[in-house]
C-alpha cells in the first residue's frame, strides 16, 4: 500500500486483540464481529493483479489529496455493496455464526461505523473452499452441529502456540488425563506442558480417562524477533536492474555480492534490500511474467540469478563444451550491450535461454568428492520440498508450466503417476535439484560478502504475498492453499472495483492442522542466507481478502488467520536465523495491527511523502495534527524509513512532477492533468519549504540533487532504526521501476538503473559515482549526529 497514514491508521488498539501473554490455540474467533477494513488505500507490494501489470494499484496520488480517502473508500465500498449481485446481505444468524467459527467475515467496515455486508453467495463459496457445506439452511445447521460435536469430542486444539515463559492455557482436559511432551530433539517429558519448555516445534500427546488419545503440535516461540544492532542506512535494490560489465543481460547474484562488498566497505551501508528472488513461472508459449511478485515458488530462488562463470565446474568444461559456452557467453555480451548501450529493456526470458543452455553444459561436469558431499547434504536437508519443486520443474518442461493442464494423474504430487514420472524423468529432476543447490550456494556467497564487508544486517530478502496458481508451490502445497480462491483487496477510494491479485491464499485451518509446517518451511527457506526479510502486505498475517474464482473483487470477503500463531512462528524462525523482519504496512491498517507487530519486534515501513500529522495519532496533540509533514522526532523508531519504493515515482521524478506527466500519457490519471499537477506541486513545495525551515536544504529548493540529499538528511534525523536509499535515487534516475495499472504500455520490472538522462549506469559506475558517494557521506554524518 502506498497511501498516507490516515487517521484510521493510527487508531490505538481497540481492546479486541488477544493479550500478549495469551497463548493461541489456532481456533478462529467465534464472535462474528466484523473488523474495520485495512485497505483504505491500495497495496504497493507489487503483487500481480491479472488486469494491470502484476501489481495492485498503488495510489500514487498526492498525500494531501489522499488524506480524505477513508470516507471515499466507504462510499466506493457502499456503492459496490448495493450492486445487484451483492444485495443478499446481511447473512442470516446461523450462517454468520458458522462463518465466524471458521474465521470468515460476513461484513467489513471501510471506516468505523460504515459496515458493508458480504454477499451470502460469497460466504457460502468461501466456506466451501474451507471444506464446509453451507449451501442451504439445512446444510448450515448440519455444519454447526458437526462443528459443535467435533469441538466437544476433541481433547486438544489443532495446534498450540505459546510464548516462552508464558503458562500454557487451560485445555479443559478431564481430571486424570495423562500427558507427555516430546521435544523437537526427541527428549520426552512426562506430565502436562509447563512454562519451562525450550523454543521449538514440539508435540503434546494426551490420553483421557475414557481412553481417547490425542496429539497436537506444541510450538514454543520467543516474544520478539531480533532487532537491528544500532541504526544504519542501506540500499534498496532491484537485482535485475543492477548490471555490471560481467552480467548476462540482467543483474545476478555475483553482482549482488560485488555490490554488497563495496557498499559495506566503501559506503558504510548496513544492509541491502532486494526484490523477491523467488522462482518465476517458465514462459511457456508466450513471454514470461517479469514481475517478481507472482512467482512459481517462494520456497526456492530462481537459477536465472546465477552467475554461470562463478560455478566451480565451469572451469572444467571439456573443449567441445567450452566452445559452446563461449558462444553462449557472446550472446550474453550482446544482451548486456543491448541494455546498457542501446536502451533495450531487460529481457529475462532471453537471459534464461542462454543461462539454461550454459548450465546444461556445466551440470554435465562431474562434481568432486567434497562438492558431491555438499550437494547430497543439500538434497537431503531440503527433502520433500526440493523433490517436489524439481519434479514440477521437470514435468513443466514436458507438459507446460500450468499443472492444471497436465494429465490428471500428474496433478497430484503424491499420486502413483507422479512417482512413476519422477522416476522416468530422473535425470531432469536431478538437474533441477542441482540448479537449486547452485543458486543456494551463490545466495550464501552474497550474504557472506555483505557481512564480511562489515554490514551488521546484510541482505534483506523480500517475501512475496503469494504464488502463481499454475506454479510449483501451488501444485506441491495444494492442500494448504484455498482452491478456487484468490487474494486481493476490497473496493476503496482509488479502485471502486477492488483488486484481484490472482494468488491463492493459505487455508488457515490447513496451516493449523499441519502445525504451521508449510509456513515455517517457507520462512526457513527465505531466511537461509539472509540478515532479514521484508514481508509483503504484512497485514496478511492477520486477514486476507478472498475473492471466489469467476467473481469480481467487490464480491469478496476477509478471512482471518491466527495472528498470534503466524507471528509466533515468524518470531521463532527469525530468532533462529538471527534475522530482522520488516513488514510492509503501508496504507490504511486495521486498528491494533501495527501495535501488535511492533510488540513482536516487526519493523514497519514509513515513506516520507506519506508521513503527515493527521488527527488520531496518539503521539501528537490536537494542534499539531494539521496534516503538515510529520516532524522527524515524531516518526516511529521501529521502521524502515524511505523516501520512495519500487511502486512509486523516483524522487527526481516527484520533485519535477514528471511522474504526473507519465501517468497522464499512460491514461492513469483520475482527474485532469492540471488538477493533478497542482496538487502534486503543492505537496512537493510544502515538503521543500519544511526542509528549508529545518536547515536541511542549504542548497535551496531549486537544486534537485541537493533536494534529494535533503530528504535523506531528514530520514537520518528521524529515530528510524533502518534508513533505506532507493538505489536509482542515488544517481538521479527519473523512471519508476513499476507503474501499477499498466501492462504492455510501460516496461515494468525491466529497466536498468540509470542516471537523470536515462543512460544506464553499471555497477562499476555506481561504485565510482561522486553523486552516490556524496549522498552516503551525508547519511553517515546524519546518523552519527543523531546518536
Amino acid at each position: 500500500m502506498t497511501g498516507p497514514a490516515t487517521p484510521q491508521d493510527e487508531t490505538p488498539d481497540d481492546g479486541t486483540t488477544p493479550d500478549a501473554a495469551t497463548p493461541n490455540t489456532s481456533a478462529p474467533d467465534d464472535s462474528g464481529t466484523p473488523a474495520p477494513d485495512d485497505n483504505g488505500t491500495p497495496d504497493d507490494n507489487g503483487t500481480p493483479a491479472p488486469d494491470n501489470n502484476g501489481t495492485p494499484d498503488d495510489n500514487t496520488a498526492p498525500a494531501i489529496a489522499a488524506a480524505a480517502s477513508a470516507e471515499a473508500a466507504a462510499e466506493a465500498a457502499h456503492a459496490a455493496s448495493t450492486a445487484p449481485a451483492a444485495r443478499n446481505a446481511p447473512a442470516d444468524p446461523d450462517l454468520a455464526r458458522l462463518a465466524a467459527l471458521h474465521g470468515v467475515d460476513t461484513a467489513y467496515e471501510p471506516v468505523p461505523g460504515r459496515p458493508v455486508h458480504v454477499p451470502r453467495s460469497t460466504v457460502v463459496a468461501v466456506l466451501a473452499a474451507l471444506g464446509v457445506d453451507a449451501s442451504g439452511p439445512g446444510a448450515v445447521r448440519a455444519a454447526l452441529a458437526e462443528r459443535a460435536a467435533h469441538l466437544a469430542d476433541r481433547p486438544l486444539p489443532p495446534c498450540l502456540v505459546v510464548r516462552a515463559g508464558a503458562p500454557v492455557p487451560p485445555l479443559g482436559l478431564p481430571s486424570g488425563t495423562a500427558a507427555v511432551v516430546t521435544l523437537e530433539d526427541g527428549e520426552v517429558r512426562d506430565g502436562p506442558p509447563g512454562d519451562g519448555l525450550p523454543l521449538g516445534h514440539h508435540t503434546l500427546r494426551v490420553r483421557t480417562p475414557d481412553g481417547r488419545d490425542a496429539a497436537c503440535p506444541l510450538i514454543v516461540v520467543p516474544d520478539r524477533v531480533p532487532v537491528p544492532p544500532g541504526r544504519s542506512f542501506g540500499f534498496m535494490v532491484q537485482l535485475y536492474s543492477l548490471l555490471s560489465r560481467r552480467s548476462w543481460g540482467m543483474g545476478d547474484l555475483a553482482d549482488l555480492a560485488e555490490f554488497a562488498g563495496w557498499a559495506g566497505r566503501e559506503a558504510g551501508a548496513g544492509f541491502l534490500t532486494v526484490n523477491p528472488l523467488h522462482t518465476a513461472l517458465p514462459p511457456g508459449d508466450g513471454p514470461g511474467d517479469p514481475s517478481p511478485y507472482r512467482p512459481s515458488s517462494r520456497r526456492f530462488p530462481d537459477p536465472v540469478h546465477l552467475r554461470v562463470e562463478a560455478v566451480p565446474e565451469y572451469a572444467y568444461l571439456p573443449p567441445r563444451d567450452r566452445a559452446e559456452a563461449d558462444r553462449l557467453l557472446a550472446g550474453a555480451e550482446r544482451l548486456r550491450a543491448g541494455v546498457l548501450e542501446r536502451g533495450e529493456p531487460v529481457d529475462r526470458d532471453a537471459v534464461w535461454r542462454l543461462k539454461s543452455a550454459a548450465l546444461e553444459l556445466v551440470c554435465r561436469v562431474p562434481l568432486g568428492p567434497g562438492r558431491l558431499a555438499a550437494h547430497r547434504d543439500f538434497v537431503a536437508g531440503r527433502g520433500t520440498a526440493l523433490d517436489d519443486h524439481a519434479t514440477w520443474s521437470a514435468l513443466a518442461e514436458r507438459h507446460g508450466p500450468d499443472w492444471h493442464a497436465w494429465p490428471a494423474g500428474l496433478r497430484d504430487p503424491r499420486s502413483a503417476a507422479t512417482a512413476r514420472a519422477r522416476e522416468d524423468l530422473r535425470d531432469r529432476v536431478d538437474h533441477h535439484r542441482r540448479l537449486a543447490w547452485l543458486t543456494d550456494e551463490q545466495l550464501g556467497t552474497a550474504q557472506r560478502a555483505a557481512t564480511a564487508a562489515g554490514m551488521p544486517v546484510g541482505i534483506v530478502h523480500d517475501l512475496a504475498v503469494g504464488v502463481h496458481p499454475a506454479g510449483s508451490d501451488a501444485w506441491a502445497l495444494s492442500g494448504a492453499l484455498a482452491a478456487g480462491m484468490s487474494t486481493g483487496a476490497p473496493p476503496d477510494a482509488f479502485n471502486a472495483h477492488g483488486q484481484d491479485w490472482g494468488l491463492p491464499p493459505w487455508r488457515p485451518d490447513a496451516l493449523a492442522a499441519a502445525g504451521y509446517a508449510p509456513y515455517r518451511d517457507l520462512l526457513r527457506n527465505v531466511l537461509r542466507h539472509a540478515g532479514g526479510v521484508r514481508i509483503d502486505h504484512v497485514m496478511g498475517l492477520f486477514r486476507l481478502w478472498w475473492v471466489p474464482q469467476g467473481r469480481p473483487p467487490t464480491e469478496g470477503t476477509y478471512v482471518r488467520y491466527d495472528a498470534e500463531a503466524m507471528l509466533g512462528v515468524l518470531a521463532l524462525e527469525a530468532h533462529r536465523a538471527g534475522a530482522v523482519v520488516i513488514g510492509e504496512d503501508l496504507g490504511t491498517v486495521e486498528p491494533g495491527v501495527r501495535e501488535r507487530l511492533a510488540e513482536r519486534g516487526v519493523l514497519g515501513t514509513s515513506v516520507l511523502w506519506f508521513e503527515r500529522a493527521y488527527q488520531g495519532r496518539d503521539d501528537l496533540g490536537a494542534a499539531e495534527a494539521d496534516g503538515r509533514p510529520l516532524p522527524p522526532s515524531a516518526w516511529r523508531t521501529d521502521c524502515l524509513a524511505t523516501v520512495t519504493t519500487h511502486d512509486l515515482p523516483s524522487t527526481a521524478a516527484r520533485l519535477t512532477g514528471e511522474h504526473v506527466e507519465l501517468r497522464h500519457r499512460l491514461g492513469l490519471l483520475t482527474g485532469s492533468l492540471a488538477a493533478e499537477q497542482a496538487a502534486d506541486s503543492a505537496d512537493v513545495t510544502e515538503w521543500l519549504a519544511y526542509l528549508v525551515s529545518l536547515g536541511l536544504l542549504p542548497e535551496g529548493p531549486a537544486d534537485q540533487e541537493g533536494a534529494i540529499r535533503a530528504v535523506h538528511r531528514f530520514l537520518a534525523r528521524t529515530p528510524a532504526r533502518m534508513v533505506g536509499v532507493w538505489l536509482p535515487d542515488a544517481v538521479g534516475d527519473r523512471r519508476p521501476q513499476n507503474v501499477p495499472g499498466t501492462t504492455d504500455s510501460y516496461p515494468n520490472w525491466r529497466l536498468p538503473v540509470a542516471d537523470g538522462t536515462g543512460r544506464p549506469v553499471t555497477l562499476e559506475e555506481l561504485a565510482a559515482s561522486t553523486r552516490l558517494r556524496d549522498l552516503t557521506a551525508e547519511l553517515r554524518r546524519g546518523l552519527a549526529g543523531a546518536e
